[in-house]
């Protein structure tokens, strides 16, 4: 059975000390390390097929070197982008990212939870947040672990939370639908009990009231495809006039929409404007292509990392809310409100 390559041949081979060997190899701490050494130990690690052992790092660290992200939807295409800025910071720490997928069935999220923590993941990122009662917020508190919430936060609070400027977002949406010339706009908003849902609803009252148009707001069931098109649905069998313009929970209620208005024969956007939220990717090959507000997605993600790096660190974590700068992205969905 052939020896096992040890950090001491690594060093030899690279004639430096194994110190020097232990900080080229690990994320945390190659920075230490002058680039022509840094290139020298790689080399001599790959040329005798050295292997770090994370599992010994992690006793002496009292750390697994992983951390869990439980997301509720994997089909939503917002949630890529956000883990894809977890990763890049997580990685060059030196950590390795475990996804769970809970499908926003409550039992499937303990469950995940449970897992994780049974895995000695240090912190977890949580995309999974609601305004009505969410055990596994409650699972994490008592299990003294640190948590960043990401994209929507709990009603229980006591936790950061990332996101992206909900209210300024709609804010942007109403009045560039105003300038427009649409005096009927309709938001068609995501289900009550998520944050963002609350403060985009507010928003949109506070926007369309100050613009003194006429509007209201209608709940959909979920934030995909299918619930969009059923608030169309809704919306066109509603007697009285149907609104010219209206704004979307997220891009894929968005997506719906505009499918019910092409099945009753409407055009987007010469009969009704449509403005979507979050700029999901692929949002500007919609037909038409999707006037949405743009989240950066990849940011949020990378800065819960932070964050939750940042309480693992510090051994404590500070409630605060981190908002990010959000945009409007115009594009075909959007025109002057028919006459």
């Amino acid at each position: 059975m052939p020896r096992r390559v040890t950090i001491d041949d690594v060093a030899r081979l690279a004639e430096v000390h194994k110190a020097t060997v232990s900080r080229a190899l690990n994320a945390q701490t190659r920075g230490q390390v002058n680039a022509e050494t840094l290139k020298r130990v790689k080399k001599a690690a790959r040329q005798l097929g050295y292997v770090p052992n994370a599992m010994a790092r992690g006793l002496r660290t009292s750390r697994s070197m992983t951390i869990g992200v439980i997301i509720p939807d994997l089909m939503n295409p917002i949630f890529p982008p956000m883990i894809r800025g977890i990763e890049r910071v997580l990685q060059a720490q030196g950590y390795t990212v475990l996804i769970a997928n809970t499908d926003s069935h409550d039992d499937v999220e303990i469950s995940v939870f449970e897992s994780l923590l049974q895995r000695r993941v240090d912190g977890f990122i949580l995309a999974t947040g609601r305004l009505d009662d969410q055990p596994v917020v409650e699972e994490a508190a008592a299990a003294d672990v640190p948590v960043v919430l990401v994209n929507r936060g709990s009603g229980i609070g006591g936790y950061p939370l990332v996101s992206g400027d909900n209210a300024g977002g709609i804010a942007l949406a109403v009045a560039h639908l105003v300038e427009l010339g649409h005096r009927h706009i309709v938001h068609a908003a995501g289900p009550p009990n998520f944050s963002t849902t609350r403060s985009r609803a507010e928003a949109f009252e506070v926007a369309a009231t100050k613009a003194g148009v006429r509007h209201d707001t209608v709940y959909a069931a979920a934030l995909t495809i299918e619930a969009g098109f059923d608030v169309a649905d809704q919306l066109l069998k509603k007697a009285g006039p149907i609104p010219t313009a209206l704004v979307a929970g997220n891009d894929l209620v968005a997506l719906g929409l505009i499918r019910r208005l092409r099945a009753e024969g409407l055009r987007c956007p010469e009969e009704m404007s449509v403005v979507g939220f979050n700029d999901m990717p692929f949002a500007e090959d919609f037909w038409p292509p999707l006037t949405t507000v743009h989240m950066p997605l990849r940011e949020i993600g990378a800065e819960a990392a932070r964050l939750l790096l940042r309480g693992i660190e510090a051994g404590e974590q500070d409630a605060a809310t981190l908002t990010l700068p959000v945009s409007l992205v115009v594009r075909g969905s959007t025109g002057p409100a028919r006459s």
